[in-house]
Protein backbone atom coordinates (compact mmCIF):
# COMPACT_ATOMS: atom_id res chain seq x y z
CA UNK A 1 0.00 0.00 0.00
CA UNK A 2 2.65 2.70 0.65
CA UNK A 3 6.13 1.27 -0.01
CA UNK A 4 4.79 1.33 -3.54
CA UNK A 5 4.24 4.92 -3.63
CA UNK A 6 6.64 5.99 -0.91
CA UNK A 7 10.11 5.90 -1.07
CA UNK A 8 10.99 3.54 2.41
CA UNK A 9 7.65 4.77 4.28
CA UNK A 10 8.41 4.73 7.73
CA UNK A 11 11.69 6.85 7.55
CA UNK A 12 9.79 8.99 4.79
CA UNK A 13 6.47 9.85 7.06
CA UNK A 14 8.91 10.27 10.35
CA UNK A 15 10.93 12.50 8.55
CA UNK A 16 7.60 14.37 6.90
CA UNK A 17 6.71 14.77 10.25
CA UNK A 18 9.60 15.93 11.75
CA UNK A 19 10.15 18.63 9.01
CA UNK A 20 7.10 19.49 8.88
CA UNK A 21 7.48 20.36 12.80
CA UNK A 22 11.01 22.33 11.75
CA UNK A 23 9.74 23.60 9.51
CA UNK A 24 6.86 25.31 11.26
CA UNK A 25 8.79 26.86 14.43
CA UNK A 26 11.54 27.87 12.68
CA UNK A 27 8.40 30.19 10.69
CA UNK A 28 7.22 31.43 13.71
CA UNK A 29 10.19 32.24 15.11
CA UNK A 30 12.44 33.60 13.00
CA UNK A 31 11.52 33.33 9.27
CA UNK A 32 8.49 35.56 9.21
CA UNK A 33 11.12 38.40 10.21
CA UNK A 34 13.48 37.13 7.86
CA UNK A 35 11.34 38.57 4.58
CA UNK A 36 11.89 41.82 6.15
CA UNK A 37 15.19 42.26 4.96
CA UNK A 38 13.69 41.30 1.10
CA UNK A 39 11.13 43.61 1.62
CA UNK A 40 8.38 41.13 2.73
CA UNK A 41 7.84 41.84 6.12
CA UNK A 42 5.24 40.76 8.69
CA UNK A 43 2.00 42.87 9.39
CA UNK A 44 2.28 44.76 12.44
CA UNK A 45 0.36 42.64 15.61
CA UNK A 46 -2.00 45.94 16.03
CA UNK A 47 -2.41 46.14 12.32
CA UNK A 48 -6.34 46.12 11.56
CA UNK A 49 -7.27 42.87 9.44
CA UNK A 50 -7.27 43.07 5.79
CA UNK A 51 -10.36 42.65 4.13
CA UNK A 52 -10.70 41.98 0.94
CA UNK A 53 -8.48 39.45 -1.75
CA UNK A 54 -5.58 41.87 -0.97
CA UNK A 55 -5.34 39.35 2.07
CA UNK A 56 -3.57 36.95 -0.17
CA UNK A 57 -0.96 38.69 -1.90
CA UNK A 58 0.97 40.89 1.04
CA UNK A 59 4.14 40.78 1.72
CA UNK A 60 4.24 38.63 4.22
CA UNK A 61 2.07 35.87 1.96
CA UNK A 62 4.41 36.70 -0.78
CA UNK A 63 7.31 35.63 1.51
CA UNK A 64 5.51 32.64 2.77
CA UNK A 65 5.17 31.31 -0.97
CA UNK A 66 8.65 31.74 -1.74
CA UNK A 67 9.56 30.17 2.24
CA UNK A 68 6.86 27.05 1.59
CA UNK A 69 8.44 26.85 -1.77
CA UNK A 70 12.34 26.52 -0.13
CA UNK A 71 11.45 23.82 2.15
CA UNK A 72 9.82 21.71 -0.23
CA UNK A 73 12.50 21.29 -2.49
CA UNK A 74 15.08 21.04 -0.08
CA UNK A 75 12.70 17.95 1.47
CA UNK A 76 12.54 16.97 -1.87
CA UNK A 77 15.76 16.93 -3.19
CA UNK A 78 17.08 15.13 0.10
CA UNK A 79 14.83 12.39 -0.80
CA UNK A 80 14.97 12.18 -4.65
CA UNK A 81 19.06 11.61 -3.74
CA UNK A 82 18.71 9.43 -0.59
CA UNK A 83 16.24 6.54 -2.17
CA UNK A 84 15.29 7.86 -5.46
CA UNK A 85 11.69 6.24 -6.08
CA UNK A 86 9.84 5.86 -9.36
CA UNK A 87 6.83 7.45 -8.05
CA UNK A 88 8.30 10.02 -5.75
CA UNK A 89 7.52 13.07 -8.12
CA UNK A 90 3.70 12.10 -7.46
CA UNK A 91 4.55 11.22 -3.80
CA UNK A 92 6.57 13.72 -2.72
CA UNK A 93 5.56 17.19 -4.49
CA UNK A 94 1.98 16.05 -4.90
CA UNK A 95 1.93 15.61 -1.19
CA UNK A 96 3.47 19.07 -1.25
CA UNK A 97 1.23 21.06 -3.70
CA UNK A 98 -2.37 19.29 -1.52
CA UNK A 99 -0.39 20.60 1.08
CA UNK A 100 -0.21 24.46 -0.07
CA UNK A 101 -3.89 24.47 -1.75
CA UNK A 102 -5.38 23.22 1.38
CA UNK A 103 -3.62 25.65 3.43
CA UNK A 104 -4.65 28.07 0.84
CA UNK A 105 -8.38 27.20 0.95
CA UNK A 106 -8.10 27.53 4.88
CA UNK A 107 -6.79 31.23 4.58
CA UNK A 108 -9.35 31.80 2.06
CA UNK A 109 -11.63 30.94 5.36
CA UNK A 110 -9.95 33.43 7.36
CA UNK A 111 -10.30 36.05 4.94
CA UNK A 112 -14.28 35.38 4.69
CA UNK A 113 -14.42 35.59 8.57
CA UNK A 114 -12.25 38.64 8.33
CA UNK A 115 -14.59 40.06 6.08
CA UNK A 116 -17.52 39.19 8.59
CA UNK A 117 -17.07 41.92 11.24
CA UNK A 118 -17.87 44.86 9.02
CA UNK A 119 -20.81 43.61 7.44
CA UNK A 120 -22.72 42.45 9.79
CA UNK A 121 -21.63 45.33 12.11
CA UNK A 122 -23.05 47.70 9.01
CA UNK A 123 -26.05 45.42 9.12
CA UNK A 124 -26.88 45.85 13.02
CA UNK A 125 -25.83 49.94 12.32
CA UNK A 126 -28.32 50.12 9.45
CA UNK A 127 -31.03 48.33 11.27
CA UNK A 128 -30.42 50.19 14.75
CA UNK A 129 -30.49 53.70 13.09
CA UNK A 130 -32.06 53.86 9.75
CA UNK A 131 -30.41 55.78 6.60
CA UNK A 132 -26.91 56.03 9.03
CA UNK A 133 -25.33 53.20 6.49
CA UNK A 134 -25.54 53.86 2.46
CA UNK A 135 -26.64 51.07 0.17
CA UNK A 136 -23.48 51.44 -1.65
CA UNK A 137 -21.61 50.80 1.14
CA UNK A 138 -23.43 47.13 1.84
CA UNK A 139 -22.72 46.40 -2.20
CA UNK A 140 -19.23 46.98 -1.67
CA UNK A 141 -19.04 44.87 1.04
CA UNK A 142 -20.32 42.15 -0.90
CA UNK A 143 -18.62 42.42 -4.20
CA UNK A 144 -15.70 42.05 -1.91
CA UNK A 145 -17.54 38.78 -0.51
CA UNK A 146 -18.08 37.89 -4.35
CA UNK A 147 -13.72 37.90 -4.78
CA UNK A 148 -13.22 35.81 -2.14
CA UNK A 149 -16.03 33.23 -3.17
CA UNK A 150 -14.71 32.66 -6.41
CA UNK A 151 -11.33 32.48 -5.19
CA UNK A 152 -12.75 30.23 -2.94
CA UNK A 153 -14.64 28.01 -6.01
CA UNK A 154 -11.31 28.17 -7.94
CA UNK A 155 -9.28 26.59 -5.37
CA UNK A 156 -11.72 23.80 -4.25
CA UNK A 157 -12.21 22.68 -7.69
CA UNK A 158 -8.32 22.77 -8.87
CA UNK A 159 -7.30 21.09 -5.57
CA UNK A 160 -10.22 17.85 -6.13
CA UNK A 161 -9.43 17.78 -9.26
CA UNK A 162 -5.61 17.17 -8.51
CA UNK A 163 -6.30 15.17 -5.37
CA UNK A 164 -8.14 12.44 -7.81
CA UNK A 165 -5.11 12.13 -9.88
CA UNK A 166 -3.09 12.19 -7.01
CA UNK A 167 -4.86 9.11 -5.91
CA UNK A 168 -5.44 7.09 -9.02
CA UNK A 169 -1.40 7.46 -9.44
CA UNK A 170 -1.17 5.84 -5.89
CA UNK A 171 -3.59 3.03 -6.91
CA UNK A 172 -2.21 2.87 -10.23
CA UNK A 173 1.35 2.08 -8.00
CA UNK A 174 -0.11 -0.57 -5.80
CA UNK A 175 -2.09 -2.64 -8.64
CA UNK A 176 1.62 -2.35 -10.20
CA UNK A 177 3.11 -3.82 -7.46
CA UNK A 178 0.67 -6.32 -6.75
CA UNK A 179 0.85 -7.65 -10.18
CA UNK A 180 4.53 -8.10 -10.14
CA UNK A 181 4.22 -10.04 -7.05
CA UNK A 182 1.05 -11.87 -8.88
CA UNK A 183 2.55 -15.53 -8.81
CA UNK A 184 2.90 -15.54 -5.00
CA UNK A 185 -0.40 -13.18 -4.29
CA UNK A 186 -2.84 -15.22 -6.51
CA UNK A 187 -3.30 -18.18 -4.32
CA UNK A 188 -4.86 -16.18 -1.29
CA UNK A 189 -8.48 -15.93 -0.86
CA UNK A 190 -10.29 -13.16 -3.03
CA UNK A 191 -6.95 -12.45 -4.52
CA UNK A 192 -8.37 -10.63 -7.67
CA UNK A 193 -11.19 -8.69 -5.81
CA UNK A 194 -8.34 -7.38 -3.07
CA UNK A 195 -5.79 -6.42 -6.45
CA UNK A 196 -9.22 -4.37 -8.43
CA UNK A 197 -11.57 -3.70 -5.89
CA UNK A 198 -9.93 -2.92 -2.30
CA UNK A 199 -7.18 -1.03 -4.02
CA UNK A 200 -10.07 1.09 -5.70
CA UNK A 201 -11.42 1.72 -2.70
CA UNK A 202 -8.86 2.40 -0.25
CA UNK A 203 -7.72 5.17 -2.98
CA UNK A 204 -11.15 6.74 -3.08
CA UNK A 205 -11.00 6.41 1.11
CA UNK A 206 -7.83 7.78 1.12
CA UNK A 207 -8.92 11.10 -1.07
CA UNK A 208 -12.01 11.92 0.91
CA UNK A 209 -10.21 11.08 5.05
CA UNK A 210 -6.92 12.61 3.49
CA UNK A 211 -7.99 15.88 2.62
CA UNK A 212 -10.69 16.69 5.22
CA UNK A 213 -7.29 15.34 7.44
CA UNK A 214 -5.05 17.95 6.31
CA UNK A 215 -7.67 20.82 6.24
CA UNK A 216 -8.72 19.80 9.64
CA UNK A 217 -4.78 20.79 10.70
CA UNK A 218 -4.38 23.77 8.61
CA UNK A 219 -7.72 24.75 10.30
CA UNK A 220 -6.81 24.53 13.90
CA UNK A 221 -3.17 26.06 12.88
CA UNK A 222 -5.01 29.13 10.73
CA UNK A 223 -7.88 29.43 13.39
CA UNK A 224 -6.51 28.89 16.86
CA UNK A 225 -5.11 32.25 17.04
CA UNK A 226 -7.93 34.15 15.79
CA UNK A 227 -10.21 32.75 18.34
CA UNK A 228 -7.43 33.34 20.94
CA UNK A 229 -7.60 37.41 19.85
CA UNK A 230 -11.59 36.57 19.87
CA UNK A 231 -11.34 35.49 23.25
CA UNK A 232 -10.53 38.89 24.47
CA UNK A 233 -14.38 39.98 24.07
CA UNK A 234 -15.74 36.78 26.34
CA UNK A 235 -15.14 37.42 30.05
CA UNK A 236 -16.98 34.28 31.49
CA UNK A 237 -18.59 31.05 30.56
CA UNK A 238 -21.48 29.44 32.38
CA UNK A 239 -20.56 27.87 34.96
CA UNK A 240 -16.94 27.67 34.64
CA UNK A 241 -16.63 31.39 34.99
CA UNK A 242 -14.14 33.69 34.76
CA UNK A 243 -10.50 32.22 32.54
CA UNK A 244 -8.35 32.66 29.88
CA UNK A 245 -8.76 32.63 26.68
CA UNK A 246 -12.33 30.91 27.15
CA UNK A 247 -13.73 30.43 23.79
CA UNK A 248 -10.35 28.32 23.14
CA UNK A 249 -10.28 26.01 25.70
CA UNK A 250 -14.32 25.66 25.60
CA UNK A 251 -13.86 24.51 21.72
CA UNK A 252 -10.61 22.12 23.06
CA UNK A 253 -12.35 20.68 25.67
CA UNK A 254 -15.93 20.04 23.80
CA UNK A 255 -14.20 18.60 20.81
CA UNK A 256 -11.81 16.80 22.55
CA UNK A 257 -14.91 14.98 24.84
CA UNK A 258 -16.90 14.32 21.49
CA UNK A 259 -13.91 12.91 20.20
CA UNK A 260 -13.27 10.19 23.03
CA UNK A 261 -16.79 9.54 23.65
CA UNK A 262 -16.90 7.45 19.81
CA UNK A 263 -13.66 6.39 20.13
CA UNK A 264 -15.06 4.75 22.96
CA UNK A 265 -18.26 3.69 21.50
CA UNK A 266 -17.41 2.84 17.98
CA UNK A 267 -14.29 0.93 19.44
CA UNK A 268 -15.52 -2.33 18.00
CA UNK A 269 -16.94 -1.12 14.73
CA UNK A 270 -13.35 -1.43 12.39
CA UNK A 271 -13.18 -5.16 13.41
CA UNK A 272 -16.17 -6.14 12.77
CA UNK A 273 -16.15 -4.23 8.91
CA UNK A 274 -12.70 -5.97 8.92
CA UNK A 275 -14.82 -9.46 9.86
CA UNK A 276 -17.93 -8.71 7.38
CA UNK A 277 -15.37 -8.17 4.25
CA UNK A 278 -13.79 -11.89 4.83
CA UNK A 279 -17.11 -13.00 4.96
CA UNK A 280 -18.74 -12.06 2.52
CA UNK A 281 -15.79 -12.59 0.23
CA UNK A 282 -16.01 -16.21 1.34
CA UNK A 283 -19.58 -16.43 0.44
CA UNK A 284 -18.60 -14.89 -3.02
CA UNK A 285 -15.38 -17.10 -3.94
CA UNK A 286 -17.57 -20.17 -2.86
CA UNK A 287 -20.43 -19.11 -5.89
CA UNK A 288 -17.43 -18.46 -8.51
CA UNK A 289 -16.06 -21.73 -8.17
CA UNK A 290 -19.74 -23.48 -7.84
CA UNK A 291 -19.97 -22.05 -11.29
CA UNK A 292 -17.31 -23.87 -13.06
CA UNK A 293 -17.50 -27.43 -10.34
CA UNK A 294 -20.52 -29.37 -9.41
CA UNK A 295 -18.91 -30.45 -6.53
CA UNK A 296 -18.57 -27.00 -5.03
CA UNK A 297 -21.15 -24.65 -3.68
CA UNK A 298 -23.16 -27.20 -2.16
CA UNK A 299 -26.67 -26.06 -0.24
CA UNK A 300 -24.66 -27.30 3.16
CA UNK A 301 -21.71 -25.15 2.43
CA UNK A 302 -23.56 -22.08 1.14
CA UNK A 303 -25.71 -22.05 4.09
CA UNK A 304 -22.92 -22.74 6.70
CA UNK A 305 -21.26 -18.95 4.40
CA UNK A 306 -24.39 -17.24 4.19
CA UNK A 307 -24.99 -17.81 7.89
CA UNK A 308 -22.00 -16.08 8.77
CA UNK A 309 -22.59 -13.35 6.57
CA UNK A 310 -26.01 -12.34 8.29
CA UNK A 311 -24.48 -13.25 12.13
CA UNK A 312 -21.79 -10.39 11.40
CA UNK A 313 -24.69 -8.13 9.49
CA UNK A 314 -26.84 -8.74 12.77
CA UNK A 315 -24.10 -7.71 14.77
CA UNK A 316 -22.77 -4.74 12.61
CA UNK A 317 -26.60 -3.25 13.31
CA UNK A 318 -26.45 -3.81 16.72
CA UNK A 319 -23.31 -2.03 17.08
CA UNK A 320 -23.87 0.92 14.35
CA UNK A 321 -27.69 1.61 16.56
CA UNK A 322 -26.25 2.61 19.67
CA UNK A 323 -23.13 4.53 17.81
CA UNK A 324 -25.57 6.48 15.89
CA UNK A 325 -26.98 7.19 19.12
CA UNK A 326 -24.49 8.95 20.61
CA UNK A 327 -23.18 10.82 17.46
CA UNK A 328 -26.16 11.90 16.64
CA UNK A 329 -27.33 13.66 20.28
CA UNK A 330 -23.95 14.80 20.11
CA UNK A 331 -24.14 16.54 16.77
CA UNK A 332 -27.57 18.43 17.77
CA UNK A 333 -25.89 19.27 20.94
CA UNK A 334 -23.12 20.83 19.27
CA UNK A 335 -25.47 23.14 17.01
CA UNK A 336 -26.28 25.27 20.36
CA UNK A 337 -23.01 24.68 21.97
CA UNK A 338 -21.47 27.85 20.80
CA UNK A 339 -24.39 29.87 21.48
CA UNK A 340 -24.61 28.19 24.80
CA UNK A 341 -21.62 29.60 26.16
CA UNK A 342 -21.70 32.91 24.75
CA UNK A 343 -25.30 33.73 26.22
CA UNK A 344 -23.59 35.65 29.69
CA UNK A 345 -21.61 37.86 26.83
CA UNK A 346 -24.66 38.25 24.50
CA UNK A 347 -27.05 39.31 27.67
CA UNK A 348 -24.69 41.88 28.98
CA UNK A 349 -24.30 43.14 25.40
CA UNK A 350 -20.46 43.41 25.45
CA UNK A 351 -20.42 41.97 21.45
CA UNK A 352 -21.64 43.52 18.22
CA UNK A 353 -23.46 41.52 15.70
CA UNK A 354 -20.28 41.14 14.11
CA UNK A 355 -18.00 40.39 16.47
CA UNK A 356 -20.55 37.27 17.32
CA UNK A 357 -20.79 35.98 13.63
CA UNK A 358 -16.53 35.84 13.42
CA UNK A 359 -16.99 34.19 16.63
CA UNK A 360 -19.31 31.88 15.71
CA UNK A 361 -17.28 31.03 12.79
CA UNK A 362 -14.19 30.69 14.51
CA UNK A 363 -15.67 28.71 17.11
CA UNK A 364 -17.21 26.23 14.55
CA UNK A 365 -13.51 26.17 12.33
CA UNK A 366 -11.83 25.09 15.63
CA UNK A 367 -14.49 22.60 16.87
CA UNK A 368 -14.97 20.91 13.64
CA UNK A 369 -11.30 20.28 13.21
CA UNK A 370 -10.71 19.33 16.38
CA UNK A 371 -13.98 17.06 15.50
CA UNK A 372 -12.20 15.35 12.52
CA UNK A 373 -12.60 12.10 14.12
CA UNK A 374 -16.03 12.57 15.37
CA UNK A 375 -17.37 13.06 11.65
CA UNK A 376 -14.79 10.74 9.96
CA UNK A 377 -14.99 7.74 12.14
CA UNK A 378 -17.29 5.70 9.93
CA UNK A 379 -14.81 6.49 6.64
CA UNK A 380 -12.22 5.77 9.38
CA UNK A 381 -13.45 2.41 10.12
CA UNK A 382 -14.13 1.40 6.34
CA UNK A 383 -10.52 2.41 6.12
CA UNK A 384 -9.40 0.55 8.76
CA UNK A 385 -11.09 -2.55 7.43
CA UNK A 386 -9.61 -2.26 3.85
CA UNK A 387 -6.07 -1.93 5.34
CA UNK A 388 -6.89 -5.11 7.23
CA UNK A 389 -7.33 -6.90 4.49
CA UNK A 390 -4.84 -5.10 1.99
CA UNK A 391 -2.06 -5.93 4.95
CA UNK A 392 -3.39 -9.61 4.85
CA UNK A 393 -2.89 -9.93 1.34
CA UNK A 394 0.65 -8.52 1.78
CA UNK A 395 1.42 -11.10 4.55
CA UNK A 396 2.48 -13.91 1.96
CA UNK A 397 5.23 -11.46 0.46
CA UNK A 398 6.96 -10.82 3.82
CA UNK A 399 6.99 -14.29 5.17
CA UNK A 400 4.39 -13.44 7.87
CA UNK A 401 1.47 -15.51 9.47
CA UNK A 402 -2.26 -15.22 7.70
CA UNK A 403 -4.97 -14.41 9.59
CA UNK A 404 -7.08 -17.59 10.53
CA UNK A 405 -9.83 -16.73 7.63
CA UNK A 406 -7.26 -16.84 5.33
CA UNK A 407 -5.16 -20.09 6.54
CA UNK A 408 -8.19 -22.01 6.67
CA UNK A 409 -9.20 -21.12 2.97
CA UNK A 410 -5.64 -22.18 2.05
CA UNK A 411 -6.28 -25.22 3.58
CA UNK A 412 -9.61 -26.08 1.57
CA UNK A 413 -7.57 -25.09 -1.37
CA UNK A 414 -5.07 -27.76 -0.44
CA UNK A 415 -7.01 -30.16 0.54
CA UNK A 416 -9.34 -29.64 -3.03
Amino acid sequence: MFVSFFPRPKLFFLSFVGWVIVAVVFWYLVGRDIGAHFGMPPAAEDAAPIVGAYYFWTPEFLWFYIYFALVTALFAAFWFVFSPHPWAHWSILGSALILFSTYFSVQISVAINNWRRPFFDSVQQALTTPGSVAAADLYGLILIFAQIAFMAVAAFVGTRFFVSHYIFRWRTAMNDYYMANWPQLRTIEGASQRVQEDTMRFAQTVEGLGVSMVDAVMTLIAFLPILYGLSSTVTELPIVGEIPAPLMYAAIFWSLFGTVLLAIVGIKLPGLEFRNQRVEAAYRKELVYGEDHEDRAQPPTVRELYANVRKNYFRLYFHYMYFNVARSFYIQADNIFAYLILVPTIAAGKITFGILQQILTAFTQVSSSFQYLVNAWPTIVELLSIHKRLKAFEAVLHGEELPDIDRRYMERQSEV
